[in-house]
């Protein structure tokens, strides 16, 4: 039942077939604080651990460390991942793969740390329980998202990310007149109004239904991982990310009473540019790859079959509550004193 799925889902353990023997280990770069961490880290997988550990060419090319030979270029299977950085670093980790995700462990080495669980001070113990199948994971619902193009003058094809030989990137299609992009988002895809000083004018369509017109700064759809992002700021409930839901956001809408909604998931939203706009609009995926949508061009957005497992510190449930305090400060306040004694007579 519903009921029983949901508190399985709560509880999931990360279980291993056979012991992990490699690993892809995924830094923010241009980040000197992190070159230790980063290094000890992969001594430990290696030395200890005897395990072959991955790392993408940029990093080796850092002067620090270009001329260590443990290290290899990024490979296409894993037992899991290790992020080092903060929360921009698991969305680009989540990036890499287009498909089915290893699990990952974040470590909190950046700025914020919301989705990064795991304090580095005791990465050896954090790094052996994982690897011994002793932890809690959680699966965060990604976006699988189509854009939809019509091919215009051959500048505005080329902003879209055709290069000049003909030669389409990783995740595009292309028939006589369409061209087509497909993306795997954790977080969140917004639409929204660019440089035009004009209102946003959009039209979102739920299972092929006109459900609203969007008129103001633009919209977020966000995954529950997101809505704890720009969702939030905009004004939306934060959502567990056991919750399978999608949220539909307005940023700051021309109308009192447009309220955030959630829909469920698995439905298919589909957003186009209304008749009467009087500009176009931008979209971007977890905060890359913006471009500029015109008229003709849509984004369907769904929920994807393919989730982002994520390594947990405790469980999901404490994971989540420790990150909405110390994050965000949840619900902190200054307490009231109590009654003395004295003031209660009163």
């Amino acid at each position: 039942d519903i009921l029983g799925h949901n508190l399985k889902q709560a509880s999931q353990r990360l279980t291993w077939n056979k012991s992990p023997k490699s690993v892809l280990v995924i830094k923010k770069i241009q980040d000197a604080s992190l070159l230790q961490p980063f290094k000890a880290l992969c001594a430990y997988l290696m030395e200890e651990n005897n395990m072959i550990v991955y790392v993408e060419k940029k990093v080796l090319e850092d002067p620090a460390i270009v001329n260590d030979e443990n290290f290899g270029s990024v490979k296409k299977k894993f037992y899991f991942i290790i992020c080092l950085g903060g929360n921009g670093t698991l969305l680009y980790a989540s990036s890499l793969f287009q498909g089915s995700v290893p699990p990952v462990m974040a470590f909190h080495l950046g700025s914020l740390g919301f989705l990064t669980p795991f304090n580095f001070e005791n990465f050896q113990s954090h790094v052996t329980q994982v690897i011994e199948g002793n932890a809690a994971i959680i699966l965060r619902s990604r976006l699988k998202v189509k854009v939809v193009k019509e091919f215009r003058e051959k500048k505005a094809t080329l902003q879209n990310g055709i290069e000049e030989n003909g030669v389409l990137p990783a995740g595009l299609e292309k028939d006589s007149n369409r061209l087509m992009m497909h993306y795997q988002v954790l977080n969140e895809v917004v639409i929204d109004r660019g440089p035009s000083s004009y209102l946003s004018n959009v039209d979102i369509y739920l299972d092929g239904h006109l459900i609203t017109t969007v008129q103001g700064d633009g919209v977020i759809v966000s995954t529950p991982t997101g809505s704890t992002a720009y969702a939030t700021a905009a004004g939306a409930s934060m959502i567990h990310p056991n919750v399978p839901a999608i949220m539909i956001t307005p940023i700051c809408p021309h109308s009192l009473s447009f309220r955030p909604i959630v829909v469920p998931a698995g439905v298919e939203l589909k957003i186009t540019l209304s008749p009467e706009a009087r500009n176009t609009e931008w979209v971007s995926f977890d905060g890359r790859r913006r471009q500029e949508i015109c008229h003709g061009d849509s984004i369907s957005i769904t929920t994807s079959c393919y989730p982002l497992p994520s390594i947990c510190f405790r469980d999901p449930v404490s994971d989540w509550f420790e990150s909405l305090a110390k994050c965000l400060h949840w619900n902190v306040w200054k307490k009231q004193n109590h009654f003395t004694e004295e003031e209660e007579e009163f």
